[in-house]
């Protein structure tokens, strides 16, 4: 075969069906369908599809008549149903706005589960309720469902999901305790659970019990002025492996039986003012049923939550599994809290600040005072300070750290461009105080700055 033949060859026209299907699959649809006016070969290659991304946000840009392409759209999808070849559906996602008339969604979402739908992805903008069909919550093959709509959630009596693994609710109202708790209770198989910003105002109580979860994140965030007396969440997932936490807790969260398997956890809890007593003591009674961690990030605003809980601190129990631990933070009046939680982790190993580090208070006159952590003696061997400004009360906090962490053998330190520093006769003088600060050690500690 000469040159000139080979670079006129159509290589990929030449691939097994198999493999063009998998290529179009990854396109959203319309591109896909699209590729039909390419030439013969492709003129029906879309229609073998197993994977639908139907999503009309490609019309928002567009200056022609709004209304006039949401028909075209809703047209384009139900030409895309009728013509496609009769195979099951593996992966279906639809992301759209919901017309007046409900009827023509609900009919593509039904379709879509008539086709033993694998993996089935629902975002829905709504300007009033919609009633999913119940084939939605009725599948013997689904295995990934998310849901995102703002309205309420209107549940089946019967909702069975013998091989559902994941589900993800997102903008939700759960809309009574019964229906809620049939749902979480359905999913006998499930191990990732994710929650985010739904409302629980009708519900007083409900529990995640599920003994093959190994995944769960909530992010509560959404304030309108509630008070501490919302839902009681209980979980009960005995094979957890990761949990993120992302709230106020005005719907209190209670864990019972995490396992020692647990090996990760996020937790964020903004403060508020309106009973934020209340609040300080449910974050520390979070924190205390997460004992078995492993592996922990914690934002500055959680650390602070602990400084305020005052005599509710002396609940917290002692990590003994923790040896991995993240702040996202700048240290102010904090500081003590984070000592305090650093202490009740007796055999930390890394510490990592993620944003940075700052002090707004002064210590270097205190530090007589201030409580060495158990880790710092015994277990303590990394530490990592991104976004590292040259300011003097972090300096004083890298060196108490070289001074009292007596097994420490690295510390990775990355500066921040922003703003820059100026007196550069300065920044070099402090480099050789806290490269002799860690040759002066009985142990020795590399520090990297970068």
């Amino acid at each position: 075969m000469d040159e000139s033949t080979c670079g006129d060859e159509d290589r990929i026209s030449n691939l097994p069906n198999c493999i063009l299907n998998n290529i179009l699959s990854l396109l959203p649809t319309k591109d896909a369908v699209s590729t039909s006016a390419l030439s013969s070969k492709w003129k029906c290659q879309w229609t073998s599809l197993t994977s639908f991304d139907f999503d009309d946000s490609i019309l928002y840009p567009s200056n022609a008549n709004y209304s006039v392409e949401v028909i075209r759209f809703m047209n384009f999808v139900e030409r895309v149903l009728l013509l496609r070849d009769n195979f099951n559906i593996k992966k279906f996602r639809l992301s759209c706005r919901v017309p007046d008339n409900a009827a023509r969604v609900n009919a593509w979402i039904s379709a879509a589960t008539r086709h033993k739908t694998e993996e089935l992805d629902i975002c829905l903008f709504v300007d009033s309720s919609l009633v999913l069909p119940r084939s939605v919550f009725n599948s013997e093959v689904l295995q990934t469902l998310k849901i995102e709509m703002s309205c309420s959630l209107i549940l089946p009596d019967s909702i069975s999901f013998p091989c559902l693994k994941t589900l993800q609710i997102s903008l939700a109202i759960f809309v009574d305790e019964e229906s809620t708790q049939n749902l979480f209770s359905s999913c006998p198989v499930l191990e990732n659970l994710v929650i985010l910003e739904c409302e629980w105002m009708y519900l007083k109580k409900t529990t995640f019990s599920i003994p093959t979860l190994k995944s769960l994140v909530i992010e509560d965030l959404p304030y309108f002025g509630g008070s501490t007396g919302g839902c009681v969440i209980t979980v009960d997932a005995p094979n957890l492996l990761f949990l993120e936490y992302s709230g106020l807790l005005l719907n209190e969260v209670r864990t019972c039986d995490v396992p020692s398997s647990l090996e990760k956890t996020f937790i964020h809890i903004p403060r508020l003012c309106n009973e934020q007593e209340e609040f300080d003591r449910r974050a520390v009674g979070f924190l205390r049923n997460l004992k078995s961690a492993k592996s922990m990030k914690m934002s500055n605003a959680t650390v602070k939550s602990l400084f305020f809980a005052g005599s509710n601190l002396n609940r917290l129990p002692m990590f003994q599994n923790l040896t991995y631990l993240v702040l996202s933070m700048a240290i102010d009046f904090s500081f003590q809290a984070m000592m305090d939680f650093l202490d009740c982790a007796p055999n930390l190993e890394s510490l990592v600040f993620s944003e940075g580090f700052s002090l707004f208070q002064p210590f270097s006159d205190n530090s007589h005072i201030i409580k060495v952590p158990k880790c710092f003696v015994s277990s303590l061997k990394e530490v990592h300070i991104n976004n590292f400004y040259w300011l003097d009360e972090v300096i004083w906090f890298l060196s108490y750290l070289l001074k009292n962490a007596a097994v420490l053998e690295h510390m990775y330190i990355l500066c921040s461009k922003y703003p820059p520093v100026e007196d550069l006769e300065k920044q070099n003088d402090i480099k050789n105080h806290l490269q002799l600060l860690a040759k002066a050690r009985a142990r020795s500690c590399t520090i990297t700055i970068v």
